[in-house]
This record gives C-alpha cells, sequence and structure tokens, in this order.
C-alpha cells in the first residue's frame, strides 16, 4: 500500500492541482445535480407535475443539453486560448449568483424562474466542461491519464451520489407528501433548496482556489463565432484519425443514459417499499446507486488500466450495459431488483467510459485539445438531447411504461454500440494497451 502512495505522489495524482480539480469538480456536480434532481422531481410528479405533461422531464433535460450543443464549440476555443485556471475560476463565480437566482425562484414555487436559472447553470457548466478535461493532461502525465480519468469519474459520481441523494430529502421537505399526495398536515420548508445550493456553490469556488497558475495553450488564437463551423472543422480533424468514432461512441453513451436518468423519477409512482409507495428519498437513493456504480466500474477500469488505455474495455462495458438494460424492461419491478440491476448498469458503464475519455485526451492534439473536447461534449449533449426526445416520444404519444422504456435503452444500446466497435474493431485488434 506505501508503494502505491508513492507511485500516486509522483504521478502527480495527490499534487495540488489534480486535487484542485477533484474538489472543484465534485462540488460542481454535486450542485447540478442538487438542482436537476429537485427540479426533475417536481416535474415528474411534485408540485409541478401537470405544468409540462406527460414527461415533462425531458424539457428539465433539454434545459440543461441545448447550452452544451450551442455553446461547447466556442467554451473549446476559450480553454484553448485562456489558461483552464482563470476560465474555471470565472465559471465558479459566475455560480454563485446563478444559485442565488434559483434560490428565488424555489422560495417563491415559480418554475419559470427556477426553470431559468437551471439554463444558466448549465451556461456555465458548458464553460466549465472543455477546460476540465483539457486541464487533465496538463496536470498528469501521459501514462497516468486512464488512472486521473478513473478518479475524475470516481469522484464526480460520488458527487453526483451525493447531489441526488441530498436532494430526496430537500424534495420532501420542500414538498411534503404521503403516498404520493401532498400532505396537509405538513408545512414545506421553501427556503431549503436554495440554501444548500448556495452552501455547495460556495465550497466549489473555494476550491478552483488552490489551483496553480497555469499558461494558456493558444494564447493567439482567433475566436469563431459560429459554433457549427467551429464543429466541422473540428469533426474534419477528428476524422483523420479513430478520433471521431470515439467520440461518438462517447457521446452514444449519453443518449441512453439521459433516458434511463428520466425514467427513474417515475419509479416514485412505479415501486412499493414495506406496502407503500417509495418516498422521493427512497427513489433518490436509486440514482444514488447507479452514480455508485458507475464511479466503482470507472476507478475499476483505470486500475486495470495502470499506466496504459486498455481499449478492449469498451465491449465489455457495451455488452454488459446492454443486457442489464434489457432485464430492467423484461423483470417485474421491484425496489431491490431494480436496485441490482441499476449497479450491473453503472458498473458496466464505468467499464465503457473511461477508455473512451481516455483515448479522446490521449489522441486529441495539444493546441487544439479544448476545441477538440468541446466538440465531443457538444456531440454528446445531442445525443443526450435526442436521448430526452425518445423519452418523451415513449413516455407521452406511445405511452410506454416507465419501466418498458429501459427495453428502448437495451435495443439502442446493441445498435449504437454495436456499430461503434464495429467501426474501432481494427484500434481493438491492433492495441491492447495505448
Amino acid at each position: 500500500m506505501g508503494g502505491q502512495d508513492v507511485e500516486l505522489v509522483r504521478s502527480n495524482l495527490l499534487k495540488r492541482g489534480f486535487l484542485s480539480l477533484l474538489v472543484t469538480q465534485f462540488f460542481g456536480a454535486a450542485n447540478d445535480n442538487v438542482l436537476k434532481q429537485v427540479l426533475t422531481l417536481m416535474v415528474a410528479t411534485g408540485l409541478w407535475a401537470n405544468k409540462l405533461g406527460p414527461g415533462g422531464q425531458s424539457y428539465v433535460a433539454l434545459c440543461l443539453t441545448i447550452p452544451f450543443i450551442l455553446l461547447s464549440g466556442f467554451a473549446g476555443q476559450v480553454a484553448d486560448r485562456h489558461s483552464k485556471r482563470t476560465v474555471m475560476l470565472g465559471v465558479k463565480i459566475a455560480e454563485i449568483p446563478i444559485v442565488t437566482i434559483a434560490a428565488v425562484g424555489l422560495y417563491l414555487q415559480n418554475l419559470w424562474l427556477t426553470l431559468g436559472a437551471f439554463l444558466l447553470l448549465a451556461i456555465q457548466s458548458t464553460f466549465f466542461g472543455p477546460a476540465k478535461y483539457g486541464v487533465v493532461p496538463e496536470l498528469v502525465d501521459d501514462g497516468d491519464l486512464s488512472r486521473a480519468n478513473g478518479t475524475l469519474n470516481m469522484l464526480t459520481n460520488i458527487a453526483i451520489i451525493i447531489g441526488i441523494v441530498i436532494a430526496g430529502p430537500v424534495a420532501d421537505l420542500y414538498y411534503p407528501t404521503i403516498n404520493g399526495v401532498p400532505d396537509p398536515s405538513t408545512s414545506p420548508v421553501v427556503w431549503i433548496p436554495g440554501l444548500v445550493l448556495l452552501i455547495i456553490a460556495g465550497f466549489g469556488l473555494l476550491a478552483i482556489l488552490l489551483m496553480p497558475r497555469l499558461k494558456p495553450c493558444d494564447p493567439d488564437l482567433c475566436y469563431d463565432f459560429n459554433p457549427f463551423g467551429i464543429y466541422l472543422i473540428a469533426l474534419k480533424e477528428m476524422a483523420k484519425s479513430p478520433l471521431l468514432i470515439i467520440a461518438f461512441a462517447w457521446a452514444f453513451f449519453y443518449l441512453i443514459g439521459m433516458m434511463a436518468l428520466l425514467i427513474l423519477p417515475e419509479y416514485q409512482q412505479i415501486l412499493t417499499l414495506k406496502g407503500r409507495q417509495i418516498t422521493y428519498t427512497e427513489n433518490s437513493y436509486l440514482f444514488g446507486i447507479l452514480a455508485i456504480a458507475i464511479g466503482l466500474g470507472s476507478v475499476l477500469a483505470g486500475l486495470i488500466s495502470g499506466h496504459h488505455i486498455k481499449p478492449r474495455l469498451i465491449p465489455i462495458g457495451a455488452v454488459g450495459m446492454t443486457i442489464s438494460f434489457v432485464l430492467l424492461g423484461l423483470i417485474t419491478p421491484t425496489y431491490w431488483s431494480v436496485a441490482v440491476m441499476l449497479l450491473l448498469v453503472g458498473i458496466f458503464a464505468g467499464f465503457y467510459i473511461v477508455p473512451l475519455q481516455a483515448l479522446l485526451q490521449k489522441l486529441s492534439p495539444d493546441t487544439e485539445r479544448g476545441r477538440f473536447l468541446g466538440t465531443a461534449n457538444a456531440l454528446s449533449f445531442v445525443f443526450s438531447s435526442l436521448g430526452a426526445v425518445l423519452y418523451w416520444l415513449a413516455a407521452d404519444p406511445l405511452k410506454i411504461p416507465a419501466n418498458r422504456i429501459f427495453l428502448m435503452c437495451g435495443v439502442l444500446a446493441i445498435l449504437g454500440t454495436g456499430y461503434a466497435l464495429l467501426r474501432l474493431r481494427g484500434l481493438l485488434k491492433e492495441h491492447s494497451t495505448v
């Protein structure tokens, strides 16, 4: 164990810069998920259940994804032209007034003001993404990319767990219910979500201040304000190597992942536990199990990869996710059977995404890494938006039961990951490690 600690220090994984990134990302992911989860629960089955109609949580998801689609290319340029530390510091400062607006919207129980704040938070996160992923190769050695990404994904998913688990009791306090019906005997605590958001945002800002100063990668870069032009140029460059298919394979995960995340709030009315409907808190534990599992799978993928990137983990993750989604759609849903299947989905998801993410960073040129990762990020949110639209189609016009929509996830996983793996078969055959 002591030898491993020495190795981690030598590889910079425990140095100030990377630790600052981990802690900043931790609080940012936690805050995003507290607000997103409270909003989603209130729109799906709570205070605003009738405001957006069946499958209304897909509109919340689109407020998250559309800014990433429109602005990720520009955000990638900003990450390349300026110090990534400066960019991350700027977005963390902006988070404070944004969550203040969210706090006011939640206190007034105003859906549109709260949605507007969530949209602003998504814009803020758009500029954080390329800087966050692009700075990893500046903080660690090439040989540590897999372990660094595994650690970053693990901490991110722990943050998601904490954000979602906090959101459950916060939602129960904000909108008290008994068996899904408003509880007239309990007064709602309308100020609690805003206070939680502000505290977490403050810790995230403090964490980024600890990161050492970094030089910009391309200070002479001229901005191109046409986002689609940026994407086209980057996609053409990425098409000259396996990067384009890797980016598509990575993005496709977010399509089925978005559908899964939109299905789970419906389980608050589908599942019973001890003879009663589950609460928002118990529903949040299912999200927490999924996030824990993704973090666990990410860490295992990082440990198995060691100082290398192992592309052969990708098909293992793809097959495991597909089987688990199909089983979720076929089994009779009980609280614990759903929990076990989500655990398997998450572990295999970690195996799938960690090598893809490391390959994106490794194969991107140093001076264009921010733009390439910004484009890949935008692509992932295009697919996330498509997942939200597919969920809405299944839930509203087609009236498919929520648990059966997991079958759609399984079929899409077979088609999407199968195509990607066929295109990457050369890379998988030639390189057991990169």
